[in-house]
C-alpha cells in the first residue's frame, strides 16, 4: 500500500472514532449531550414514590416524583449528599376538575391528573456533573428526549443547595 493510502485510512478510521463519541477528547462534556443516554431508565414507573405535589402559576400542574432504590434509602435515612446512582424522577400532568368526582361529592373540589406534561429526571455523578453540584438533568416530551440546556435546571435548583439540590423532601 502507498504511503499516501495508508495515511487517509488511517483518518478515516480516526474520523469514524471520534465521531462515534459523546463529546471531543480533551473538552468537557458539552452542556446539552444527553443524559441517561438520551432515554429514560427502564422500570422508573415502578420506582417508589417519594412526594406528590401540585404546581400552580402557568404550569398548573400534578407532580408525582419517585426514586430508584439509591433515592429512597437515602431520603429514608437523611443521607446528605446523595450517593451517586441516585435517579429522581418527576411525572407531570395538566390538572383538571374530575367532573364524576364532584357529581359524587355535590360540588366542585375534586382534580385530577390530566395529560401527561413531561418527564423530567435528576441523576446523581458528583464527578460527570460536578459542575451542577453533581447532578445531571434530563426531560422527556412525549417519550422523547426534550433540549434541556443543564445549566438552567440548575439554576433553578441552586436555593436547596443544603438539601443536596432537592426541593422534594420524603413524604413517608
Amino acid at each position: 500500500m502507498k504511503p499516501l493510502t495508508i495515511l487517509l485510512l488511517a483518518i478515516a478510521i480516526a474520523l469514524t472514532t471520534l465521531a462515534a463519541l459523546p463529546f471531543a477528547p480533551g473538552h468537557a462534556e458539552d452542556e446539552a449531550s444527553p443524559v441517561l443516554g438520551g432515554k429514560m431508565p427502564s422500570g422508573y414507573r415502578d420506582w417508589r414514590l417519594i412526594s406528590v405535589a401540585h404546581e400552580e402559576g402557568n404550569l398548573n400542574d400534578l407532580r408525582a416524583v419517585l426514586g430508584n432504590d439509591l433515592a429512597i434509602e437515602a431520603y429514608r435515612e437523611g443521607k446528605l449528599p446523595f450517593p451517586d446512582g441516585t435517579i429522581i424522577a418527576r411525572l407531570a400532568w395538566s390538572y383538571v376538575p374530575s367532573e364524576e368526582n364532584n357529581k359524587a361529592f355535590g360540588r366542585p373540589q375534586s382534580f385530577v391528573a390530566g395529560t401527561p406534561t413531561n418527564v423530567q429526571f435528576m441523576v446523581k455523578d458528583s464527578k460527570k456533573y460536578a459542575a451542577t453540584g453533581g447532578w445531571g438533568f434530563a426531560q422527556f416530551d412525549d417519550g422523547k428526549p426534550a433540549h434541556v440546556v443543564v445549566q438552567d435546571c440548575f439554576a433553578c435548583h441552586v436555593p436547596a443547595k443544603a438539601q443536596d439540590y432537592l426541593f422534594t423532601y420524603y413524604a413517608p
